[in-house]
């Protein structure tokens, strides 16, 4: 939780009908193309999606080589093909950029297809390092803007001029666009090297997550394969629900500091280190640490020059925070944060969540004035009631029936963090304990969907934890293979690029547990159990 392109206008046309840029010196029908005959970057039709209009097409020849992005620079890119698509929705007054990126040279296509989703707000970064990567590993790689800003936090785009919701802009962010966004790109695959992409992916994380989730929950034959981490699925609940302490703060009369807030995650972390047999300083196992914040009420705490003692409203404070949203009766709404995630985020006194508060101002309260800062338990609950309400069947991304995409032979990795300070793991772990529900039990989801928690890990990476490696990978091997991931591998590295810890995260609800003897910076260490 991330630039637009000047684009020349190609004029708009039906909805069936395909633009085209002027043709080259070539009479090769764009569908009869071989591997042996480099197509050109020049021609390319592209059939818009249903209800869509194409209103414009760039296509520019890059030679490739090193590529500087604002992210970070890919080395070795093979020249490539980058398509500029940009479409409207009649009577939604938006502008979409899709990027397509395809290697010139068809012996560089593996027939692969990568889709990159987005973070926070922006539904895809159009100007990051991620597409190039995608052509240097083979892929045909795509991404879109939705029509909305390419400003990670900005949510100004949900409100028109005159005060109401941009339904239109919303259907884009929520679903529509990463729909169209895909069919763009298998027909410009096509239309180029004159076959079929022969396996499509998904990659995303966060917002990306979300995207993935909801492209198996609604268009279930757009992708093989569905790589989506740390999703903010359920976001009508998840976006309202992570400014839970901004009303728990405010009803305890407590306006903690950070290093108040941290002494609870350092004692938690020092009573549950333990629970998987090493001593790490990582809680392993959130849902099995049982530490109570109340038991640090009185400890003296240093805080910039200043010794401050705990109260027991600050505890209860912490105990509310790490239990969740509850309605005014003690129903359980939403998740909050597990034990030992840094509360840096989603617990800090007048410093409410952004992207939670960019949805309460847009969309739910509809007023870029409304003060999140302010809320009570009673406001809380109607405002999130209410989000619910207005949101969960426009971008829940709840629906726990995965049955088409597993008819169609879709296979969906998910891993999150244990420590992500941004979207709650419980929500994750929620919504896969749904599906098991539905759909048969933890055995019979397991060959089409497998989540991995990975300890210690904060939101989308980083953190004290061993980091997620190739995760793409393992799931190409599922999808291509038949290579079923009873685990994920894990690893450290150090600066100068030596692993130094490697470890096998377990398909969820199973967890890596110490043998009792051996490196426990060794995979081989550890066993899976149910525990």
């Amino acid at each position: 939780m991330r630039r637009p392109l000047i684009l020349t206008s190609a004029g708009v046309l039906a909805l069936s009908a395909a633009v085209l840029i002027p043709a080259a010196a070539t009479s090769d029908s764009a569908h009869s193309r071989t591997a042996a005959t480099t197509p050109s970057c020049s021609t390319l039709p592209v059939p818009a999606p249903s209800g869509a209009r194409v209103d414009s097409i760039q296509v520019i020849a890059d030679p490739g080589g090193t590529k500087t992005f604002p992210d970070q620079t890919v080395t070795d890119v093979p020249a490539y093909c980058d398509v500029t698509v940009v479409l409207s929705h009649p009577g939604a007054g938006d502008r979409v950029t899709v990027k397509v990126m395809l290697p010139s040279n068809p012996g560089d296509w593996t027939g692969r297809l990568q889709a990159l989703g987005g973070s926070a707000y922006q539904a895809g970064d159009l100007n990051g390092s991620g597409l190039a990567a995608g052509v240097k590993n083979g892929y045909v790689t795509t991404t879109t803007d939705a029509g909305v800003s390419q400003n990670l936090i900005d949510a100004s785009w949900g409100l028109k001029p005159d005060g109401t919701v941009n339904t239109g802009l919303l259907k884009n962010f929520a679903s529509r666009s990463a729909h169209d966004m895909t069919v763009v790109a298998k027909n410009v695959a096509r239309a180029y090297y004159g076959r079929s992409v022969g396996y499509a992916y998904w990659n995303g994380c966060s917002t990306g997550g979300r995207q993935g989730y909801q492209e198996a929950q609604s268009y279930p034959n757009d992708y093989d394969g569905i790589l989506a981490a740390a999703p903010a699925v359920d976001w009508s609940r998840f976006a309202i629900g992570t400014l839970w302490s901004q009303a728990v703060f405010n009803e305890e009369r407590v306006a903690p500091t950070t290093c108040e807030m941290a002494a609870f995650n350092t004692a938690a972390i020092k009573a549950c280190d333990n629970l998987d047999g090493v001593a790490d300083g990582i809680i392993d196992t959130p849902r099995n640490c049982h530490w109570d914040p109340r038991s640090l009420i009185g400890t003296k705490v240093q805080c910039e020059g200043q010794e401050l003692t705990i109260s027991a409203a600050l505890a209860d404070a912490v105990r509310k925070i790490w239990a969740g949203p509850t309605s005014p009766n003690g129903r359980q709404l939403w998740y909050g944060p597990n034990v030992g995630a840094d509360f840096a985020y989603l617990a800090t006194a007048g410093n409410p969540f952004i992207v939670a508060d960019n949805w309460a101002k847009y969309f739910v309260a509809k007023d870029p004035a409304f003060d999140t800062k302010k809320l009570t338990y009673a406001s809380f609950y109607q405002l999130f009631t209410q989000s619910v309400r207005e949101y969960d069947r426009v971008i829940g991304t709840n629906d726990a029936d995965l049955s088409a995409f597993r008819d169609a032979g879709g296979k969906l990795l998910s891993w999150h963090g244990q420590a992500d300070q941004l979207v709650p793991t419980k929500g994750t772990v929620g919504y896969r304990n749904r599906v098991n529900l539905v759909m048969g039990g933890n055995a019979r989801v397991d060959d089409f969907y497998r989540l991995f928690l990975l300890p210690g890990v904060q939101h989308c990476g980083g953190g004290t934890g061993l980091q997620a490696v190739d995760p793409l990978g393992t799931l190409v091997n599922w999808v291509e293979k038949g290579q079923r991931p009873a685990t994920l591998v894990t690893a450290t590295t150090s600066s100068t690029g030596e692993v130094t810890a490697t470890r096998n995260a377990c398909s969820y609800p199973q967890v890596a547990r110490y043998v009792g003897h051996g490196d426990p910076n060794q995979a081989t260490s550890y066993r899976c159990a149910i525990k």
